[in-house]
């Protein structure tokens, strides 16, 4: 939406630009598709590159110097799903809206509600609910905000009641980090045909086992999370199932080992699930001249030292640094705010420091 990562690209636009700015040799490295994929940094081989430092502005934090990251990979489940005939039920649609959401690795932490699991507890809450159509989440690298269900249910007024209860555990489990989370029920032409119930059973079982959230925190720097998986997409449409996971770690091999109980969960449904995207971590390097370099000129310039850390965010840096292991990389730019949803914003106040932190860095 601009913030993330527009506000890096005018930068470096700006640079450009300018002929009074002093600096060393410049190569500017702009690549395409870095939220859904990084199909940009990944077709980058050896020898294209000249420069032996990166600066990658792609930080949300202007108080940080990131020097490591984690890595991900995205995990689909698809199948075709039985269907029913439907009966002379009544119709409903479930909207479930305003959760917080955020970015599905720097904000894993933070305890957010996901739209995904949290329809998954609404629809197993009425007996002789049967799903027609359900459309949740959307990114891989977004928390789900919302999802819809269309239902028929044998009894309109005593499955609004259950709703309604099922929804205010809910808002209470989450009133603290997702205070707008609202539920709305409306009357609906009921679907035509529904999943089959034994089959809705097994679907609301794998959905309730799959794993989101976090799964470790390193061991090795405090505070860091290790390994996450976001559940980040769940629709039933037309007779098709598929599921859109992006599971991260810092940890390669424990990466695709929680990427594969996934793929358990939904083996076990009856999906077909891929692996696609995979792409590694970076390995923080707090001995580079670049950050000795760039941690003594901001406590020059702001008084305060800066945090050095790992993130839980996917950056190019990785992919990178396979091809140029010698690079020195880090990370840093202006406060951004609900990267990755509707709310996405850059503090401007924290460009024109960052801005001056880049040129002195430069000079």
């Amino acid at each position: 939406l601009g913030s993330d990562n527009g506000i890096g690209v005018a930068t470096i636009m700006s640079l450009l630009a300018s002929d009074d700015i002093p600096h060393p040799p410049l190569e500017a490295l702009f690549t395409i598709d870095e939220e859904t994929g990084m199909t940009g940094a990944a077709a980058i081989r050896p020898g294209q590159l000249e420069g032996d430092i990166l600066l990658n502005l792609d930080t949300e934090e202007e108080t940080e110097l990131t020097i490591g990251c984690a890595g991900g990979v995205d995990v689909t489940a698809t199948m075709t799903v039985p269907m029913v005939d439907a009966g002379p039920d009544h119709g409903l649609e479930i909207r479930l809206r305003g959760l917080t959401g955020g970015h599905s690795g720097m904000d894993i932490h933070l305890g957010r509600g996901n739209a995904n699991k949290l329809m998954n507890r609404l629809l197993g809450s009425v007996p002789g609910l049967q799903l027609g159509r359900l459309d949740g989440g959307g990114l891989r690298n977004a928390s789900p905000r919302e999802s819809t269900a269309l239902v028929r249910v044998p009894d309109v007024d005593q499955a609004r009641d259950q709703l309604a209860e099922c929804f205010r555990i809910l808002s209470s489990e989450y009133a603290a980090t997702d205070p707008d989370l609202r539920l709305e029920v409306v009357d609906a032409e009921r679907p035509d045909r529904a999943l089959d119930p034994e089959f809705q059973l097994r679907l609301l079982a794998a959905i309730a086992a799959c794993p989101s959230g976090i799964h470790r925190m390193s061991p090795d720097i405090e505070d860091l999370v290790q390994t996450s998986n976001n559940l980040a997409r769940v629709e039933v449409k037309d007779g098709h199932l598929i599921v859109l996971c992006l599971t991260r770690s810092a940890v390669d091999s424990e990466k695709m080992a929680h990427a594969e109980e996934i793929e358990g969960v939904f083996s076990l449904l009856g999906a077909v699930v891929e692996f696609a995207g995979s792409y590694p971590g970076w390995t923080p390097r707090p001995e580079a001249s670049i950050v000795k370099l760039m941690e003594q000129l901001y406590q020059e310039r702001f008084g305060e030292p800066p945090t050095v850390a790992a993130c839980h965010a996917g950056l190019e840096c990785g992919i990178i640094g396979r091809h140029y292991p010698e690079m020195e990389m880090i990370s840093f730019g202006p406060n951004i705010r609900g990267a990755h949803s509707p709310d996405e914003k850059v503090q401007v106040e924290s460009v024109e420091r960052f801005w001056g932190f880049l040129l002195e860095t430069l000079e």
